[in-house]
């Protein structure tokens, strides 16, 4: 390899090297310009704001699939497959719902009068 590569070093001329260094200078000033931009203080808090933003937005998500959940669970207790109100379980939870209200005014006129 000795005399080809020493040849083709030395066909390269002082402009070529002159280019290549500035090229390797530019790419290397792009390169700290990255850095600076990724290691600045309001790169790191607009990242971090993103994490943050992300995993409350999933848990939100989680929440409402929950809730959903939950709420087809109590309609299917009081609705039948076609959709209809049961009466049979609507009459007694009303009932109960009266009565916890009724008891709570009848508490609540005790303590004022």
């Amino acid at each position: 390899m000795g005399k080809a590569g020493t040849d083709h070093k030395a066909a390269r001329t002082t402009a070529q090297i002159e280019a290549d260094i500035v090229r390797t200078r530019d790419q290397l000033a792009a390169t700290l310009d990255e850095l600076a931009v990724r290691v600045h203080p309001s790169t790191m808090v607009a990242q971090t704001r993103a994490r943050m933003l992300g995993s409350v937005e999933q848990k939100a998500g989680r929440a409402y699939v929950a809730a959903s959940g939950a709420v087809e669970k109590v309609k299917a207790q009081f609705t039948d497959e076609k959709g209809r109100p049961r009466q049979e379980r609507i009459v007694p939870a009303a009932l109960v719902g009266v009565g916890v209200l009724l008891l709570a005014a009848s508490v609540r006129k005790r303590r004022q009068g």
